[in-house]
This record gives structure tokens, sequence and C-alpha cells, in this order.
């Protein structure tokens, strides 16, 4: 019960402004809190409320969510997490990644409800791809509850291309982790088992997180592409925690990659077969 009541304690804030800071020991709600950002916990609390409604539905009751491993992260800190992970839709899994946080939050195990969306986990942030979350209403609402923005260099709008690396997309990561948690899709696309990008372990070097590897599974046969439309019913979802991984300073970026990918098990012969022979039939 303790363990639970803590995570509701006001965190103090390194805000610049002197009223901020001040206030930061006593607002329980919030209220005052900025993340590094600029934005509002209050109004991103406010927009995980809203969008976590709905998407509760769809995600446990229209289909089946199996949730494993928060043992694992029920006692991490505030700050300095990495959560990486497989993708397979624009933004349900992110959701489902939300939903977990603030059952976690409330001292749920494995479980999701929805009255943890009262006073949710706001120290989360998100990786996306920059093109995704300013194509429409809803992309954009969403990205006011956490998205750290990157332009991919690699691809856009579905095509390949080339350009520039974004510089600023590990500076921003390390200013979300030095707030709170941060969850990237090393892959950084929807494809399932495309290559890991080396910026994942640049990050992880350059900020030495606890990374927590995630494995997701079921998204794709249950939801379109963008994740806000059903393709089947009834399909259980899997979210399952690992522990969280052994990364050495001597470990290079390659060796980092090479963990990554098999970590979040994108290297399975079986499951790659399996998944051509389901988009072939």
């Amino acid at each position: 019960m303790l363990r639970v009541l803590k995570n509701f304690l006001p965190i103090p804030s390194n805000d610049p402004n002197p009223f901020f800071r001040a206030i930061s020991y006593v607002d329980i709600l919030g209220i005052f809190e900025r993340d590094p950002f600029g934005n509002w916990l209050i109004l991103k609390r406010a927009i995980i409320l809203i969008a976590g409604i709905p998407t509760y539905w769809r995600i446990a009751v229209a289909n089946q969510l199996k949730v494993e491993g928060t043992e694992h992260i029920e006692k991490l800190p505030n700050q300095n997490v990495f959560f990486i992970s497989n993708h397979q839709t624009y933004f349900a899994d992110v959701i489902t990644f939300y939903h977990v946080f603030c059952s976690v939050k409330w001292g749920l195990r494995n479980r999701v409800l929805p009255f943890c969306l009262f006073l949710p986990r706001a120290r989360t942030f998100y990786v996306a791809a920059s093109e995704t979350m300013k194509d429409g209403l809803i992309p954009r609402l969403f990205s006011l509850a956490g998205a750290i923005l990157v332009e991919r260099s690699w691809r856009a709008k579905g095509e390949n291309v080339k350009r520039e690396v974004d510089t600023s997309a590990g500076e921003n990561v390390s200013k979300g982790l030095k707030f709170g948690w941060v969850v990237s899709f090393p892959q950084g696309t929807t494809s399932p088992y495309a290559p890991i990008r080396k910026g994942t372990a640049h990050i992880i070097k350059e900020n030495n997180p606890i990374v927590v590897p995630v494995v997701i599974n079921g998204f794709r046969r249950a939801f379109n592409k963008t994740g806000l439309g059903y393709k089947k019913r009834n399909t259980e979802l899997t979210v399952k925690f690992k522990q969280p991984l052994q990364i050495t300073p001597e470990m290079t970026v390659e060796e980092i990659t090479e963990l990554v990918k098999n970590i979040i098990e994108q290297d399975m012969p079986e499951r790659i077969a399996r998944w051509k022979e389901e988009a072939n039939s």
C-alpha cells in the first residue's frame, strides 16, 4: 500500500521559474507541472483520460488483452527508463503501453482497468515519426500525450528516402529520459522484422538508462495499420515486459543493436516464416 501511495506523491521540479519549483513540493495533482518540452502535465493527464476511456474497450473488451511481466517495472525509478519494443500499429501499441503504465501506477499487476486513467502516469513519452503524428486531428491529439517527434532519414510517406539524420531526435529523447520514461520502437516502422536502427544503441550508450525490453503480438491481426480501425475482433493481444537488460559501457553500438534485435524477438525464423505465410494467405 505504501509503495502505491508513493506513486502519487509530487516530484520536485527543476523548473527555472522559482514559483513552479516551490509549488512542485506540494502539487499533488500536478496542476503546475511542465515537462522539459514546456507542455503542462495536467493537459497530458486530461488527454490520456479522454483517449484512454474509448480505447480501453477496443483493447480489453472487443479484444483480449494479456499482459505479462509488470513485476519488472513496478519498482522502477521515475526517470531514465527506456522501453524498447517491436512495433505493429501506429497508435494501438502506444495506447496500450499507457494503459499498462497507468495500471502499474495504481498497483495493479498484469492487468488494466479504466479507473487507473484518473490521475494517470504523465511522465511518459514515446518516439514517433513526425509525419505520422501530424496527419489528422486524432494523431495531433495523441501527440500532445507525450510524443517525441523525429524526422526519419530513411522513410517518408511509405516510400524509401535518403535525407540527413535528425540530430535533434537523440537530444529530445535524452530530455525525455531525464524527466521520465520513454517508449521507443527501434525498428522505426510497423513493418515486421525490419532491421534495428542504430540510433537506439547510441541513445543507450549516451544516457545509460534502465532498458526494459517489451514484446507485443496480435495488434497487427486485430487492427489496421493505424491502430484506429478493427480488422478482427476477439483477438488475443499480448504485451510481455522482460527483465531489464544488462548493458555495460564496454559494449559497442553494433553489439547493443544485435542484443536489441534478439531480445525483442525480431530474429526468429519460425515467426518470420509464419508471418509471410499469413501475409500471402
